[in-house]
């Protein structure tokens, strides 16, 4: 028996959009403080058992730090590699507040970091510290977030590591605000388009300089429900009227990604399966459609 929780997108909408922006503000600290590595995985956060993590990141002077949401016992926590630790409660509070209270509690530290404070990948990209709108946070849901995540996370990385070509972390991107993992044939892909909002297209195309085949978990948002999902960049022909299992898959034109709705994973009889075959699924039809070679997935038993 499996005790995922319902992710009811009209129900925490407002601590989504919230949780969204904080995470993008603390990312960014990320994003100053690494060198940066392919695909933009230097930025990423990562699932805990307790929520998400930076990770170590260096720190001014030759030290390191990292900053953590904790969402059990609720609170931001940041900790330097000289055993000093600041947190604050996370609570309903405005963007606006939570970045003043981040950028102190770092400064109180020895660290300062100036970001750009213009979210990326939302249509309404008010800077951080003008963003009073966007202040709710439902600790229940949030629980519940980070109980999908922790499933979410740890499926990604059974399909990761049945692969033995370059692959990424399995990580979250807080543009997106997704968990992701994502396989690459070797060959280079062509220029990607752009057109995300409040993304710079030479951004995106470090993202997606390789050919790959991504999957991974969106907790939902813009009136969309919660979903797992599998996308090739570049898409080949055909791939779209793939056949994939489970059943209750199918083509998202657009998002122009296969999806897997959450609550047919919670509804299914066993989750894991279900969430692991639509990732198999979707890996052979873009290997078999691409040509990659089979060399690079592990042989299945």
């Amino acid at each position: 028996m499996h005790d995922l929780p319902a992710l009811v997108y009209g129900e925490w909408k407002e601590t989504l959009e919230t949780l969204h922006r904080w995470t993008q503000i603390v990312g960014k600290v990320r994003l100053k403080r690494e060198p940066l590595l392919n695909h933009w995985w230097n930025v990423t956060l990562y699932v805990t058992p307790r929520g998400l993590t930076t990770s170590a990141m260096p720190a001014p002077g030759g030290g390191t730090f990292e900053i953590a949401f904790d969402f059990v016992s609720h609170q931001l926590r940041i900790d330097d590699g000289n055993g000093a630790q600041r947190t604050f409660p996370l609570r309903p509070m405005s963007v606006a507040s939570f970045y003043e209270r981040l950028m102190r509690e770092l400064h109180a530290i020895g660290i300062d970091v100036r970001i750009n404070t213009k979210p990326n990948e939302v249509p309404d990209a008010v800077a951080f510290e003008s963003d009073t709108a966007h202040a709710s946070y439902d600790a229940q849901y949030v629980e519940r977030f980070r109980r999908a995540l922790f499933f979410a996370d740890r499926l990604c990385k059974v399909f990761r590591a049945r692969f033995l070509g370059k692959a990424s972390p399995v990580h979250f991107f807080w543009g997106s605000f997704d968990l992701a993992a994502t396989r690459f044939s070797g060959r280079p892909a062509p220029p990607h388009p752009g057109g995300f909002p409040n993304m710079p297209d030479w951004a995106t195309r470090e993202a997606y300089s390789h050919e790959e085949h991504s999957v991974g978990f969106w907790p939902g948002g813009f009136g969309m429900e919660a979903l797992f999902y599998a996308y090739a960049y570049p898409e080949p022909a055909g791939f779209a009227n793939a056949a994939v299992a489970p059943a209750s898959a199918s083509w998202n034109a657009a998002l122009k990604e296969f999806a897997l709705p959450y609550e047919a994973v919670r509804a299914s009889a066993s989750p894991d399966d279900a969430v692991l075959d639509f990732f198999q699924a979707t890996y052979d039809a873009e290997a078999t459609l691409a040509h990659w070679d089979p060399a690079l997935e592990r042989p299945r038993a």
